[in-house]
């Protein structure tokens, strides 16, 4: 039996009566969505309901999926505390999507669970489903901090999983759109929301899963979506399947995208491979990238290269110029696969003879030696594009008056303690936030006092 069914569906504590007081009124397209999936899943009485979640425990490298044979949550964090929820698991289920997950080199299972109460992320579209139908045991998959391509491949196994245990099962993809909608709203307004969400809700509307994996990473985090994954997941559910796609409501009175969409499975269809042609998407991407790459991005990427495939260090080239080899500065060299970060390692003074050692060295680390991700493999090797920032001299200031985020870095000193920030990165705004996230690197407080440096940094991008 193949997943019978699946929905994508928003997660507003609002929407539950309890909670909304009278405000749930204001989304009432969204109400009226999800008693219409209620209903249609009631009519097909499913054994299991797998459930992806955006506010569960989430792992940078890895995707948890909820242990135990059930789990009970409330909405007592949204003045709801008498609203109570509980979930029977289906532990058949879940163990075999994790061993089929590690056996496919996903890294996926049921360790690390902090707090085993049901998130909001679930609960809100419980509260709506089990009025219809209760009678079903839960999976809970949470999203990760890995690419779109993961979470598309973790959905090809719960798919597989499923089929392989016959069971009647549907896909729930808890997730909200954009939250920076309105200049009123909670989170603001960025004018990448509202193309984040006609992207994302042409894509439900099609079924043309292809274009919700190419959604720039830059879009969706401007736009501060926290769903994205979750469909993503839900659409390698159907991967190489022909897919009936509905879009039942959209609407964001809070300035916050509640999108709800229904998917029905159809016949085999071997052009809906959509992370295949997503993959050779990226390569050609990356081929472009690197046609164009200057002397300081190519001996990054030739660094990187030569070190996975042999082991070694690269000798410096012969065809570089003077600069290169003449002059001493801290280098910063970052990797980026499908636009998302992939390793950064820099240097704030120089460490070795010359600036093309210093990339050697920097490119190497950041792939192979940044602890927050797993080192590079070869087969990534032709997804990567570089970037490298070659530092002037840090220079003593008086205060935060003489920063400028879009021109100059800066350092903050407390201390052996030592946080620094590169310049013009996206959604760094204002100095207080520059100052904020260098202060947080460093573990200084917002009220220790600091020594500020700042620098120019020459970017190569």
């Amino acid at each position: 039996m193949a997943i019978l069914r699946a929905y994508a569906l928003p997660h507003p504590p609002l929407a539950v009566p309890d909670v909304g007081r009278g405000e749930e009124s204001k989304i009432s397209d969204t109400l009226s969505a999800f008693d219409e999936v209620a209903a249609a899943i009631a009519e097909l009485v499913p054994e299991t309901i797998i459930y992806i979640t955006p506010h569960n425990v989430l792992y940078s490298d890895y995707f948890h999926i909820s242990p135990g044979i059930s789990a009970k949550g409330d909405l007592s964090q949204f003045n709801a505390r008498d609203v109570r929820f509980e979930a029977e698991y289906d532990t058949e289920l879940v163990n075999e999507i994790a061993r089929l997950a590690e056996q496919s080199g996903i890294h996926a299972g049921t360790r690390g669970e902090k707090n085993p109460r049901l998130d909001h992320g679930t609960t809100v579209p419980i509260w709506f489903i089990n009025r219809r139908w209760p009678s079903y045991r839960a999976v809970r998959v949470s999203q990760s901090g890995m690419g779109s391509a993961e979470h598309y491949r973790l959905g090809q196994v719960i798919a597989e999983v499923v089929e392989k245990a016959g069971r009647r099962a549907v896909v729930v993809a808890s997730g909200d759109l954009s939250h920076k909608l309105s200049e009123s709203g909670p989170y603001g307004l960025a004018r990448e929301g509202e193309t984040y969400d006609n992207a994302v809700t042409d894509a439900l509307s099609s079924g043309d899963f292809l274009s919700l994996l190419a959604i720039p990473e830059s879009v969706r985090e401007k736009a501060s979506e926290c769903g994205h994954n979750s469909l993503v997941m839900l659409a390698g559910c159907f991967d190489r399947k022909s897919v009936d796609a509905r879009l039942i409501s959209y609407e964001a009175p809070f300035g916050v995208g509640y999108a709800v969409a229904e998917f029905f499975p159809g016949e085999a269809d071997e052009e809906r491979n959509f992370l295949e042609r997503f993959e050779e998407m990226s390569i050609e991407e990356a081929r472009r990238r690197q046609d164009s790459e200057d002397c300081y991005r190519q001996l990054a990427r030739q660094s990187l290269e030569h070190a996975v495939r042999t082991g070694t260090a690269l000798p410096i080239p012969g065809n570089l110029p003077d600069e290169m080899l003449s002059e001493k500065a801290g280098v910063f060299v970052s990797l980026h696969k499908n636009g998302r970060l992939r390793g950064c390692v820099g240097t704030i003074f120089p460490t070795t003879d010359n600036v093309a050692l210093e990339i050697i060295q920097n490119a190497v680390s950041a792939g192979l030696a940044d602890n927050r991700f797993e080192p590079v493999n070869d087969s990534e090797l032709p997804h990567l594009t570089y970037k490298v920032d070659i530092l002037s001299r840090p220079e003593p200031i008086a205060g935060p008056e003489e920063l400028d985020v879009r021109r100059y870095g800066v350092i903050v000193s407390a201390g052996h303690r030592r946080g620094l920030l590169l310049p013009n990165l996206d959604g760094v705004d204002t100095v207080d936030r520059q100052l904020a996230i260098a202060r947080q690197k460093a573990g200084i407080s917002d009220h220790e006092p600091v020594k500020l440096e700042r620098f120019e940094v020459f970017r190569h991008e």
